[in-house]
């Protein structure tokens, strides 16, 4: 809808991904929030609070795997982006941490009795919605503080125009973060862990960032990605991309990773206009 200046987001994903939580933290930052409505009332209910003259600027639906007509979820949340620019959010987890989720909680799936079953049941429904998001959020190492963060820094007043990027490090030997658009690795790179006094530093500390950046691998590295971000961010923006994910990982995730990630971001809010976001997944690990 030209000239629309209301925000709608569509928040989906798996069953014990933390759709309440983020749900809550919409309802938070001023969103009117409407959790499972059904499919045939979305279109109408929609238009009424948003397609006319009143105090409803910011609304939040909940869609998740009690619609069980995945083709309609998909027709209703592509009408919603055409018409109204709505943004997907999808929240999940890998699957050991829902397991986990679900025997603490001792809930019951929405997709059956069986919980091993059920959770893979529902990844794969849901797999052609997940290819609509904009935004894909893994909490599989996020508590409660951390994805409203997330979800701050996503929709915060401000925030509508333009791209917004996230650059983060993280640690190989915790696992790859599954909300990542691109991934780099500078395990290449020369390791401060090795050198006793930068060793229980970050990259966050002058003495490591000079260290890695004093390899001329680094500087060819971050020449080349400069380059490649330069030819992408316009590509993705072109595409109606509203999220990207930049992430950078090292063995740990506390050195290397991060002295690259705190450049790359700085780099990207002198020379762009978009919002930039830092995270720093594992270095407190």
């Amino acid at each position: 809808m030209k000239g629309f200046d209301k925000s709608l987001v569509v928040l989906t994903g798996l069953s014990g991904g933390g759709k309440s939580v983020a749900a809550s933290t919409m309802e938070d930052m001023g969103y009117y929030t409407i959790d499972n409505l059904p499919l045939k009332l979305l279109d109408k209910l929609v238009e009424l609070m948003l397609g006319f003259d009143n105090d409803l600027h910011k609304v939040a639906l909940v869609i998740d795997a009690r619609s069980k007509d995945i083709a309609l979820v998909c027709e209703k949340i592509n009408l919603l982006k055409e018409k109204y620019n709505a943004k997907i959010v999808f929240i999940h987890a890998g699957d050991d941490v829902l397991l986990k989720r679900y025997k603490e909680t001792r809930r019951k799936h929405p997709m059956g009795e069986t919980l091993v079953e059920a959770i893979a049941s529902e990844r794969e429904m849901l797999w052609p919605v997940r290819e609509l998001a904009d935004l894909a959020i893994d909490t599989s190492q996020l508590n409660v503080h951390q994805l409203k963060s997330r979800l701050e820094d996503a929709f915060s007043e401000g925030n509508d125009n333009g791209m917004i990027i996230t650059v983060q490090s993280f640690g190989f030997k915790y696992g790859l973060p599954q909300d990542s658009d691109l991934v780099f690795d500078v395990r290449f790179l020369k390791n401060p862990f090795f050198v006793d006094e930068l060793r229980s530093q970050t990259g966050l500390d002058t003495q490591v960032r000079e260290y890695v950046f004093s390899d001329l691998a680094a500087k060819k590295f971050l020449k080349h990605l400069k380059e490649m971000l330069g030819f992408l961010i316009p590509k993705y923006l072109r595409e109606g991309k509203k999220f990207l994910t930049v992430s950078i990982g090292c063995t740990g995730g506390r050195h290397r990773s991060v002295a690259n990630v705190e450049f790359i971001a700085e780099y990207l809010e002198k020379k762009t206009s978009h919002k930039v976001n830092i995270r720093h997944r594992d270095i407190d690990r």
